[in-house]
């Protein structure tokens, strides 16, 4: 159900990630993680790249040079967007001949590159603080009708866009495991009846964030017109919630545990280069805004679609994770929602505005979330809570059969599998630019040790 990743990974997009590889042709990477980029089927080593001298002499500064051997992405991302140009300029230089004539590719590229099937993805970036913002006027107003009944906008929302700190220790890659979270919540109507136990309402979160590239300094205040030079690329991101618990402890200074289990993102960074040929203009500001936000009609937002597909849970070493291959897929999804990035209320560069609006500076390798992306009618809901409006209305996986049983769900359980994808443009064509995967399976609750 998730499209097609080849399709995805063009010419136009080169994403970079954080990979090892089983390919004993770079032998430099078996243990060591390497930056890589993906072209279609291929994925290149970029250390092995500049080794073999295919970048040339003066094509890159001794600095990129330099954070192209790291182990992790921030090194190169904290370089500026200058710099992040000039890497992807010089990967479309290499690799464009594989495109127009894919016999002709020279011994000393073919030895920089494997097929994706003998790769290990990891986290592309070391995070150092997490930030999850609601940007969306429709999720905010169905996830209020589906918990209270009531659809009405937070008292800020439509001045900034709020937000709240997560958990940078619980981020992981694309393909793991996420363990149902204990937690305290209420069993029946009253709060008496709060029990410690297991959730048993947990939700997926359809979201896009950027990832911080040069940091930002402490008491200055980036405007949403400054922010693209902060902003080193993005990913899909999976906000895995347990409802009943966050509904529990939400007043007085919201999410907390409810939130913090879990959270996937996908492998893949989409440097901001290659989505901006899809940037499209901010709608008419329901109310007048501060002047450090997107204006209405400026381009703000990424005409982005993004989908989620649920289903049983694929076997052991699906593609994507550490100790994994990235060719096993699950092969009964359903599709439980479509949704279009372009539709929430916020910018991107609005959020980045409106954490250092305060004087917090931001660092290299910082996450900044959307928040659900959702539409405004059923099909486009980017969690289980908006789909089920708070567990009263099944979601169906498939023919309502797995195993032989009817396979109703109003929120995940255990075995369940979340794959999230994203893409720009048209599938197949020479200027689509996609996420690829951002997928996790919910396994069961941990037994306590007490």
């Amino acid at each position: 159900m998730a499209a097609a990743d080849s399709a995805q990974f063009s010419l136009a997009n080169l994403p970079l990630g954080i990979a090892t590889t089983t390919n004993k042709a770079i032998s430099q990477h078996q243990n060591v993680p390497g930056i890589v980029t993906r072209l279609h089927d291929y994925v290149y080593f970029l250390s092995a790249m500049q080794q073999n001298g295919l970048f040339g002499h003066d094509t890159l500064t001794s600095e990129i040079k330099d954070a192209i051997q790291q182990r992790t992405l921030n090194g190169l991302a904290s370089l500026g967007r200058r710099a992040h140009r000039q890497v992807r300029n010089a990967m479309q230089s290499i690799l464009r001949a594989t495109t127009e004539e894919p016999s002709s590719i020279s011994p000393q590229l073919a030895a920089c590159r494997v097929p994706i099937s003998d790769v290990i993805m990891h986290l592309p970036v070391t995070i150092g603080d997490f930030s999850d913002f609601s940007c969306s006027v429709d999720h905010a107003l169905n996830a209020g009708e589906a918990v209270v009944g009531i659809r009405k906008l937070p008292p800020g929302f439509l001045h900034f866009p709020i937000g709240y700190g997560g958990r940078s220790s619980s981020i992981m890659v694309s393909g793991g495991d996420v363990l149902r979270p204990w937690g305290h919540f209420k069993q029946g109507s009253t709060v008496a009846e709060v029990v410690f136990a297991p959730s048993r309402a947990v939700d997926f979160e359809l979201e896009v964030a950027c990832v911080v590239g040069k940091p930002s300094e402490p008491g200055r205040l980036v405007p949403a017109s400054e922010a693209a030079e902060h902003i080193f690329g993005f990913v899909l991101l999976n906000d895995w919630s347990a409802r009943d618990i966050q509904t529990l402890e939400m007043p007085p200074l919201g999410p907390f545990l409810g939130k913090s289990f879990a959270t996937t993102i996908s492998p893949w960074i989409i440097l901001a280069d290659a989505l901006e040929p899809f940037l499209v203009p901010v709608p008419t500001r329901q109310i007048p805004v501060a002047d450090h936000f997107t204006p209405s009609g400026e381009k703000g937002h990424y005409a982005v679609t993004l989908a989620v597909d649920v289903g049983a849970a694929p076997p052991q070493g699906n593609g994507g994770s550490e100790g994994t291959s990235q060719d096993n897929r699950n092969s009964s999804l359903t599709r439980a929602c479509t949704s279009q990035l372009d539709s929430i209320y916020w910018t991107i560069a609005d959020m980045l505005a409106h954490q250092t609006s305060n004087g917090c500076a931001i660092r290299t390798g910082d996450l900044l979330a959307t928040g659900t992306v959702s539409g405004s009618e059923r099909g486009s809901f980017g969690c289980l809570l908006e789909i089920t409006k708070g567990g009263k209305e099944p979601f169906v996986l498939g023919e309502g059969k797995i195993g032989g049983e009817k396979a109703e769900r109003m929120y995940l359980e255990d075995g369940d599998t979340v794959v999230m994808s994203g893409w720009a443009g048209d599938i197949g064509s020479d200027s689509c630019v996609g996420f690829g995967e951002c997928r996790g399976t919910l396994r069961a609750a941990r037994s306590l040790d007490r």
